[in-house]
C-alpha cells in the first residue's frame, strides 16, 4: 500500500463543485456589507445604543480617559475600527482565494494536501471574525456582555435611535461571516478526508482525478501512438505505398543496411 502525500485523487469531486458557487453566493454580499462598513457606518452607533440600554460599555470612554490624564482603555474588539479592516482585508482574501482555487483545480494543481492548510488559516480567520462580531465587551464591570446586543436582542431597541437599518446590516453581516465559515469547514472536512488513506492508495501506478489511467489519449507519447497507428492503417487501407520512397514491405534502418550489403538495391530494382 503506497500512501501519497501530494499527488492524491479528489474522491469528491462533484461537492468541490457544488462548494465553489456556494461560497462565490456568500462572497459577493460579504463584499458589499464589510465594504460599506468600512471606516465606520454603524460601529460606534449600536456601541452607543446599547450603552443607552446598559447593555454594553460606554464609547465615551476613551474621551473620559484623555480628559481625566488616565491611561487609555482597553476598547473590546467588538468596537474597533481593527476588525471593520480585518473583514474588509478577508473578504478580498477569499475573492483571490476563489479565483485561484478556480483554476488550480482546473489544472490540476489543487491538491489537498495545499488545500487543507488554505482551508486551516481560512477557518482560522473567519473565526476571528465571527468572534470579533459577536463580542464580549467587558471593558466596564458595571455593564458585562457576553454578546453584542445586536446579535443576541431584536433590533427593535435600536429604533429610537434611528439605527434600525445598521442594526439589521450588523445582522445579516453576521450571518453570511457564519455561512462563510461553514463553508470553509466543509471544504476542510472534505480534503482531510482526501488525505486519509483509502482503497485508492492500493492502486498501483498514476491514476488521474477521474480514475483513468495515464494512456488516455493526452499524452505526447499517446499521441505519437496513435499517429503510428493511422499512419500503418492508411497504408493498409491504399494496398501499397503511397510515394516511390516506400517499399511493397515496410522496412527499417537496418533492412537498408542489410541490402547493402548484399550489393542489393531494392529501390533500383522495384521502380526502375
Amino acid at each position: 500500500m503506497t500512501y501519497k502525500i501530494l499527488h492524491r485523487k479528489w474522491l469528491l469531486r462533484k461537492w468541490m463543485w457544488t462548494l465553489m458557487p456556494l461560497e462565490l453566493a456568500g462572497l459577493v454580499p460579504l463584499l458589499v456589507l464589510f465594504g460599506i462598513a468600512q471606516p465606520d457606518l454603524y460601529r460606534t452607533k449600536l456601541w452607543e445604543v446599547g450603552h443607552a440600554y446598559g447593555f454594553n460599555s460606554n464609547p465615551k470612554m476613551i474621551l473620559y480617559a484623555y480628559a481625566n490624564y488616565e491611561p487609555y482603555p482597553k476598547v473590546p474588539f467588538v468596537w474597533t475600527r481593527t476588525l471593520t479592516d480585518f473583514n474588509v482585508a478577508i473578504s478580498v482574501i477569499t475573492l483571490f482565494l476563489l479565483l485561484t482555487k478556480l483554476v488550480a483545480f482546473i489544472m490540476k494543481f489543487w491538491f489537498p494536501l495545499l488545500a487543507a492548510g488554505i482551508n486551516v488559516a481560512m477557518v482560522a480567520l473567519y473565526t476571528v471574525s465571527v468572534y470579533g462580531q459577536m463580542g464580549p465587551d467587558h471593558a466596564d464591570p458595571r455593564y458585562p456582555s457576553s454578546i453584542a446586543w445586536y446579535i443576541a436582542k431584536s433590533c427593535d431597541y435600536a429604533r429610537p435611535f434611528s439605527a434600525y437599518k445598521s442594526c439589521q446590516l450588523a445582522k445579516g453581516t453576521f450571518a453570511v461571516t457564519v455561512y462563510m465559515l461553514a463553508l470553509y469547514l466543509a471544504n476542510l472536512g472534505i480534503a482531510l478526508y482526501v488525505l486519509w488513506p483509502n482503497a485508492g492508495d492500493k492502486v498501483d501506478g498514476d491514476e488521474d482525478d477521474d480514475g483513468r489511467g495515464s494512456s488516455d489519449g493526452s499524452s505526447p507519447v499517446d499521441y505519437a501512438k496513435e499517429g503510428r497507428e493511422w499512419e500503418m492503417r492508411d497504408w493498409h487501407a491504399k494496398g501499397g505505398p503511397a510515394s516511390p520512397r516506400v517499399g511493397v514491405v515496410p522496412y527499417t534502418p537496418r533492412t537498408q543496411a542489410f541490402h547493402t550489403l548484399d550489393r542489393k538495391l531494392p529501390l533500383r530494382q522495384q521502380y526502375g
